[in-house]
């Protein structure tokens, strides 16, 4: 068993382009790290509630869900389900969509989240937050009350061209809204090693990222594809499968990430607080 991390990291899971694995990273590495025995709190922020049904939830059954957090009808402890794969989840469906509109009449707007989140954060070891592909509110929201990063992309050309936009997005996150946000990481997708471009661009973010970069890589794997459809993480619906596999190590390198992280701050502390 794994021992528990000191402090609560919230991951906000983001890339402004689609179709990267996003959605797949935030639910299996929820059910890994659960796996692990940490305390995981999953959030769907994205209108079209693939993170909820994922997790075998009916999504047109959800209610309350994150929609009604956000607006303020009612709390995140309230709201939150517990799954079958021994992790929490903060459900959404369609409902969502019109969190944009309603959220424009609300005060701090940008920091709903954060504020509904600072309840119950210590109850968990790690808070995943699945954010949309695009830069609104919802993502606003996501990238506020985070820590860090995850930054799921395909190894292809157009996957730089974002990651670019990506980052400059971060930066302004950072300087206006929240200033503790990090990178955790780049977590390179659907990697098919046979593609010459594919190596060639993993190689190109090693060699500009380094160590932000993580070593795990997931694969394109049919069986990852397929669990979703079940209402199932990869690791419920066939452990031995290459997908889960790799979710399993990312789960190990995040958590061996945290507690250096842990460290590191706790270094100085034991020194007297000198820096």
């Amino acid at each position: 068993m794994q021992g528990r991390i000191q402090v609560a990291t919230v991951l906000a899971v983001t890339n402004q382009k689609g179709g990267v694995g996003k959605t797949t990273t935030a639910v299996n590495l929820a059910a890994c790290l659960a796996e692990l025995a940490q305390r995981v709190l999953l959030i769907d922020l994205d209108p079209q509630g693939n993170a909820t049904t994922g997790c075998g939830v009916v999504k047109r059954e959800a209610m309350p869900t994150v929609y009604q957090v956000l607006i303020g009808r009612s709390t995140l402890a309230d709201t939150c389900l517990r799954t079958d794969f021994a992790f929490d989840l903060l459900p959404a469906n369609r409902e969502l969509a019109g969190a944009e509109i309603d959220l424009i009449d609300l005060g701090q707007r940008e920091y709903r989240l954060r504020e509904a989140l600072a309840a119950v954060r210590g109850n968990y070891d790690f808070v995943l937050l699945d954010c949309p592909p695009a830069l609104n509110m919802l993502t606003v929201n996501g990238l506020v009350a985070a820590d860090r990063v995850m930054i799921p992309m395909q190894c292809e050309y157009y996957a730089l061209e974002g990651l670019t936009d990506l980052v400059a997005t971060l930066k302004k996150v950072r300087a206006h809204l929240n200033p503790v946000l990090e990178i955790e990481g780049l977590l390179r997708t659907m990697f098919d090693p046979r593609s010459t471009l594919t190596q060639q661009v993993s190689r190109d973010l090693e060699g500009h990222f380094g160590t932000k970069v993580y070593r795990t890589i997931i694969p394109r794997n049919v069986r990852l594809a397929e669990a979703p459809s079940y209402g199932k993480p990869a690791i419920a619906f066939d452990r031995s499968s290459k997908g889960a596999q790799a979710y399993l190590a990312l789960a190990h390198e995040t958590l061996a990430r945290q507690r250096a992280l842990a460290a590191a701050k706790i270094a100085p502390a034991a020194a007297g607080g000198r820096p």
